[in-house]
């Protein structure tokens, strides 16, 4: 860049040559000169704080001179002199014209004195030798550089536009819309390039030079008028103003890739972001489901009713078939999204992702353990529990059968026993009471063994928690004493007509001749005595309601006997599906695992495999559904045993719920794959090498090296490693410390050597050129460069920048472009 061959450039040094020998200069040329230069000249000086009123007048002492070649060089040059004497002036000036010469300019007839005397020609000449030099000499296009360079730029950036024809840097420009063009071609926000007409040049070249002055920072070098009003326009004026357009949209260019750069690393960084910002938030909420749900499982505060404790059944069976699968199929894609991270971060070579903590994948797998036990002793203790309320509605309902029946039987039995009808009867009527009363003790004896059931049962209840135990037992106690009572109302009333018969009999003997004479009568009396007496104790109700209770027992039994025959049904019919339905998901998940360790084709051909077995396995859903339906008409019917299959439904949902895990994680783990391959250029043969090693040492078949596995596939490859090495690589192949390595870690870092290492000092380097160089960049510069969105991303997470050149408001994106690849945080 610093050479700089005279030969290369004859056709537009010949004029300084030129120069030399005619010494006149055309006043219009060297009027656009003037202004030109001096414009040019200001807008580098502005740069330290100065500028210049007349060229050939400021430069006379030298100082400016160097200083603008500070400026557009960026080097130091000697130190200048101060005094005001005339070889002050001509050393200094000596100084830059040696300064230039080092750049491998041929200065031609240009001497220090000229310089210092204010000669016009030899300072114009001089400014344009360093406009060649530092402006356009540099310049590159399709292997033509400087003049023609530029030339050819100008072309290639104006030809879509049909009334522009750029041939040279005179009277190409006079109608203005070549500078229009090349506006309008880079920023056509700023020119309405349609409304231009070719005919009103003054108008085209004025709305050229105020809008590059105001959007470009172009200072205005040119007059409109002189353009117009000159045959064939000054050239090098042309040209530098021309240099100027070049260097702001090539600059403009830099920034744009530059800025392209830190979107495109900026983005992986936001998707990143996002992703463990969803992955928090997934967690997050599924651990609070956990939470919500593990104390309703682990409850086991009976119900009072049947209809209660089938309603929880009712409501786990939804659990099982309705709340729990999609926190399945979340928990399924918590862990492909943590995977897909992962992978991501190593691919754009950043540190791995640690989530918060208590909310690592094996935090979830423990809290899901948790639930999953809380699980099955619930629907455990819910089919107990409804079995114990069926035995206890039926001892129940027995309880009270036989408590209304004896109730029934006791009522009005005090009443009568506590009857004083013996003070009136005669000895004939005792004797009836007494058989009467000796048949009522037959059946209070008799009834005994129903007491005794009643008790017996109100016990069982008891001991069962019977939820109404309370009126079990009050009506339990009342039937107890009031049998005691009976007992001794009974023995009471044998008593008292013992005594009566006993009185009677005495009383009878005195009658004795009376009855013989009234012996007709007698006879009379006792046969119809008898008779009431036989009617008055024949149990005819008790006979009746046997009769009616046998056919009654008959139709229950029947019923009973349909109901357990619809049973069997039911059991046949679900054994039927589930033998089928579980050795069809084992065989998936076994052919499943084939094809996820097979070498058959490409990584693409294995997913296309895979995804047809993803949607054979979706289109099956039906089927357990189906079977859901036959197990809940099995719960309703309070079926608790099923000889037909080993399959209870809980094996047929963990299975399905495993299967369609597994399917998503094995075609995540193929597309991460695919991710890395692309990601470092493996080839589809080096893949099948990774894959033939990883499934030799994956002796146990899982998918997965433990460490002793890992260990022996890295010394069959060479690796001789000490323990500390050892833990160095496990550190990177299982960062969450599983005691496990997977595929993807095992390609991973068999590959690690093609990683990028050098993006963290390209983004700062496109931060530098953002910056124009500086160390820091400012909120307005980033708003400015970036798209909205980014732009606030940088300006929420640059710490200020405190560097001695800080200005209020710098950032340092030096740190952030480092904390960006997490060697700091950010």
């Amino acid at each position: 860049m610093d050479h700089y061959d005279p030969q290369q450039t004859n056709d537009y040094m010949q004029p300084e040559e030129d120069w030399d020998r005619d010494l006149l200069l055309d006043p219009a040329w060297e009027k656009q000169q003037r202004k030109t230069f001096t414009a040019w000249c200001n807008s580098h000086l502005r740069k330290a704080g100065t500028q210049i009123e007349n060229i050939e007048e400021d430069f006379r002492d030298g100082l400016k001179l160097m200083l603008l070649l500070e400026v557009i060089s960026g080097e130091r040059l000697a130190k200048p002199e101060r005094g005001k004497m005339r070889v002050h002036k001509i050393s200094n000036v000596n100084k830059a014209l040696d300064f230039i010469a080092s750049k491998g300019v041929k200065l031609v007839s240009i001497g220090a004195e000229e310089i210092v005397d204010g000669n016009v020609k030899m300072t114009l000449g001089m400014i344009w030798t360093i406009i060649l030099r530092f402006a356009i000499q540099d310049i590159s296009v399709e292997e033509t550089s400087a003049k023609e360079g530029l030339l050819l730029w100008c072309q290639r950036k104006t030809a879509p536009y049909k009334n522009v024809n750029i041939q040279n840097f005179h009277i190409s420009w006079k109608d203005g819309l070549g500078f229009c063009a090349l506006i309008h071609r880079h920023r056509p926000e700023l020119i309405d390039y349609g409304k231009l007409r070719k005919d009103d040049p003054l108008t085209n070249l004025n709305t050229a030079f105020d809008v590059a002055e105001k959007y470009l920072d172009i200072p205005k070098m040119l007059d409109a008028e002189d353009i117009v009003g000159t045959a064939r326009p000054d050239e090098k004026a042309i040209m530098t103003y021309v240099s100027s357009f070049y260097h702001a949209f090539s600059g403009a260019q830099k920034a744009e890739t530059a800025a392209n750069r830190i979107c495109k690393v900026l983005a992986v960084n936001q998707e990143n972001e996002q992703l463990m910002e969803d992955y928090e938030k997934l967690a997050s909420d599924l651990l609070e489901w956990i939470r919500r749900t593990i104390p309703w499982l682990e409850n086991r505060a009976p119900e009072n009713t049947m209809q209660a404790m089938q309603q929880k059944l009712e409501d786990f069976r939804d659990y099982r078939r309705l709340h729990k699968p999609p926190k399945v199929q979340e928990k399924c894609q918590l862990e492909i999204n943590f995977n897909t991270l992962q992978t991501k971060l190593r691919l754009s070579n950043r540190p791995a992702f640690m989530p918060s903590e208590g909310k690592m994948v094996s935090d979830i797998n423990n809290a899901w353990g948790g639930l999953e036990q809380a699980e099955k002793g619930y629907e455990e203790w819910l089919l107990n529990e409804i079995r114990r309320l069926e035995r206890l509605d039926h001892l129940a309902e027995k309880f009270r059968q036989k408590a209304s029946i004896h109730e029934s039987w006791t009522d009005g039995k005090e009443a009568m026993l506590q009857q004083k009808d013996y003070e009136t009867a005669t000895l004939s009527e005792i004797k009836a009471l007494l058989k009467k009363h000796e048949a009522f003790e037959s059946d209070l004896a008799a009834h005994q063994d129903r007491v005794e059931q009643i008790a017996a049962i109100a016990q069982e209840l008891n001991e069962l928690d019977y939820y109404d135990s309370p009126s079990v037992n009050a009506r339990c106690q009342k039937i107890c004493d009031q049998w005691d009572n009976l007992g001794a109302l009974t023995q009471k009333r044998r008593e008292a007509l013992e005594r009566t018969e006993k009185l009677l009999e005495t009383i009878d003997q005195l009658y004795l001749e009376y009855a013989k004479r009234a012996a007709p009568f007698n006879n009379w009396m006792e046969g119809a005595m008898e008779d009431l007496q036989d009617t008055f104790i024949v149990h005819t109700i008790e006979e009746i309601q046997v009769r009616q209770l046998v056919p009654r027992r008959d139709q229950a039994l029947m019923e009973e006997h349909a109901r357990q025959q619809q049973n069997e049904r039911l059991r046949k019919q679900f054994g039927a599906q589930a033998n089928v339905i579980g050795p069809w998901i084992q065989t998936k998940m076994e052919e499943i695992g084939r094809i996820s360790i097979e070498m058959h084709g490409t990584l693409e051909d294995q997913l296309n495999h895979l995804r047809q077995y993803e949607k054979s396995i979706v289109n099956y859903k039906p089927k357990i559904d189906q079977l859901e339906g036959d197990h809940q008409q099995i719960q309703e019917a309070l079926i608790f045993d099923n000889k037909h299959t080993n399959y209870t439904m809980e094996h047929i949902r963990v299975g399905w719920e495993q299967l369609l895990t597994t399917i998503a994680r094995t075609i995540n783990e193929v597309e991460n794959q695919i991710l890395t391959r692309d990601a470092k250029g493996i080839s589809q043969e080096q893949m099948n090498e990774f894959r033939a090693s990883f499934n030799h040492f994956d002796r146990k078949k899982t998918g997965m090296m433990d460490c002793e596995d890992f260990r022996a596939c890295l010394i069959s490859m060479g690796y001789n490693m000490g323990e500390a090495e050892f833990a160095r690589i496990m550190s990177i192949v299982d960062p969450n410390r599983l005691g496990v390595v997977t595929f993807q870690a095992f390609i991973d870092f068999m590959s690690r050597e093609t990683a990028d290492t050098d993006t963290a000092d390209q983004v700062m380097a496109s931060f530098k050129i953002l910056a124009g160089d500086k160390n820091y960049i400012t909120v307005d510069e980033l708003r400015r460069e970036l798209p909205p969105d980014q732009a606030e991303y940088c300006i929420a997470r640059m710490a200020p920048y405190h560097g001695r050149d800080a200005v209020p408001g710098a950032l340092d994106y030096m740190s952030f472009s480092t904390a960006l690849y997490g060697e700091s945080d950010l």
